[in-house]
């Protein structure tokens, strides 16, 4: 028998019309049912899972990294290329949603009664894979923070210094795991209780955002006083603080000996120096030339944007392109970094739109919400992404910028040593925004996973079709398992660069 499928499809991409088509059996499910599943407007029901999805952990640990890296300019093009295929993608869904019935299943389901099944399965399995290892991303990032900024010691399992990389992955892996767990039980429990308890996530990253704007205005009268320890000049290299014994202002300098109390003792940057290290920074006549203290965030009177306008691409191991730095006494670059790469880093951050699209069986009118409070997300969110932007370029020194892990201001998030009144609005912030993210994704992902096996197109996945209580639980499961796997990578860098491929 000859396999009619490819002429199948082509005739249906020939014969489509433009709209959503459900068969007659979603036809009449979706209006019997009406009243018993649509019950979440546009606010709730898109909005704001799409805003909570979106702002995720790269805007609290890696946005301002990115601007030293990349420069002011080329990080606000990276922001509005990145915006503008989200934005794109969602004018061309609400194209869709608003030109037919649009029940449980959300992108896919629009996707598959539109251009047919076939298509709608292979985007719907790969959309899916990319929710489950979003989720994977945001749970990584979200213990990242728990573990280097705040709880850095207490949080240690097997009593070693969690600055290594191989370290921090087992810690991040163990505290994933525990946290994935206790997610996936409130996602367990339905989409009702979701929808009750993500507001309180939300809450806290609206406040965390209002905070870094507050923070930075409050740098135009009365900067933060926040010390680095930079030696020589073109290029300058950044001392970490832990070398200095976290007190810069009494040990950033060029002497030799430091007297204590009743002792004598060598300095420590001239040990690490002149002493324990071959750099050039120490003259043949065993001298460091040019040791000075300045504000890691001069603040907004103290204009940096144009210290910060262009790239600062390197190597690893390097503190400017070509030239190697010592890791063992000041901050270097960790990884490779070009345009791309970066592209890669941040593309996550801006996605998360079909958080609301995918809850298009729990929405009163799908037709009318999914557009609208998908498109003010991405506008919202945009202008967020934008604003920061500008705001960390004018008032944070681009040394300090580089510093990805807050090594120069003992393990400090540079975004939080801005934030008003505390530092820990933002840390607390940030952790409920990565949380947030993970359980929105979460709760999107089985209901995707459970469309396509309704549609019978992969034989494996029937089991996944079933539900339990009105969740799909079977799918759900699944997901969680997948999930877990992400997060035994551990690395977010490598899980953002996996999701933007």
């Amino acid at each position: 028998d000859r396999d009619d499928r490819p002429q199948t499809v082509l005739d249906q991409l020939y014969n489509y019309k433009g709209g959503i088509v459900p068969n007659p059996a979603e036809a009449e499910k979706s209006t019997g049912n009406s009243q018993k599943s649509a019950n979440l407007g546009t606010i709730f029901g898109v909005y704001l899972p799409c805003v909570q999805n979106i702002f995720g952990v790269i805007v609290f640990i890696r946005l301002f990294w990115l601007i030293g890296i990349a420069g002011a300019l080329q990080t606000l093009l990276i922001v509005v290329i990145c915006s503008s295929c989200t934005l794109l993608t969602a004018i061309s869904m609400a194209a869709i949603a608003t030109n037919g019935l649009v029940p449980a299943g959300g992108a896919y389901f629009m996707i598959s009664r539109s251009l047919g099944p076939e298509f709608g399965g292979a985007v719907g399995i790969l959309f899916y894979l990319g929710n489950t290892f979003a989720a994977s991303m945001y749970i990584v990032g979200a213990v990242e923070i728990v573990v280097k900024y705040m709880c850095p010691e207490k949080c240690r399992l097997f009593g070693d210094d969690v600055e290594i990389p191989m370290v921090a992955f087992n810690h991040y892996r163990i505290y994933g795991t525990i946290l994935l767990l206790l997610i996936g039980t409130c996602v367990l429990i339905g989409i009702r209780f979701v929808t009750k308890i993500a507001p309180i996530s939300l809450f806290a990253v609206v406040i965390s955002i209002f905070s870094i704007y507050a923070g930075v205005i409050k740098t135009s009268f009365n900067p933060p006083d926040l010390p680095i320890c930079l030696v020589g000049s073109n290029p300058s290299h950044l001392i970490k603080s832990n070398v200095l014994n976290n007190d810069i202002r009494r040990y950033c300098h060029s002497d030799e000996w430091c007297d204590e109390v009743n002792k004598t003792i060598p300095c420590p940057l001239y040990e690490y120096i002149c002493t324990k290290s071959t750099s050039t920074l120490c003259s043949p006549d065993k001298q460091i030339q040019n040791v000075r203290i300045e504000q890691g965030v001069p603040g907004l009177k103290n204009w940096q944007f144009s210290e910060n306008l262009f790239s600062h691409y390197r190597s690893e191991g390097e503190i400017e392109r070509d030239i190697k730095g010592d890791a063992t006494f000041e901050v270097v670059a960790q990884e490779l970094t070009t345009f791309l790469v970066l592209v890669g880093i941040y593309f996550p951050s801006v996605t998360g739109i079909m958080a609301g699209s995918n809850r298009s069986g729990d929405l009163r009118d799908p037709s009318r919400s999914i557009p609208r409070g998908t498109i003010a997300a991405i506008l919202t969110t945009s202008f967020v992404y934008l604003s920061n932007v500008i705001f960390l370029a004018s008032c944070v020194h681009g040394a300090l910028l580089r510093d990805k892990f807050g090594d120069s201001i003992n393990k400090q998030l540079v975004v939080s040593v801005l934030a008003w009144p505390t530092k820990w609005v933002i840390t607390i912030g940030a952790f409920c925004s990565t949380v947030g993210a993970a359980l929105q994704t979460l709760t999107g992902a089985p209901r995707l996973l459970q469309a396509v096996a309704k549609d019978d197109l992969i034989p494996i996945l029937r089991p996944l079709a079933k539900s339990y209580r009105g969740e799909p639980m079977p799918a759900l499961f699944l997901t969680l398992f997948i999930c877990e796997c992400g997060i035994l990578i551990a690395d977010v860098d490598k899980l953002t660069a996996l999701l933007s491929m």
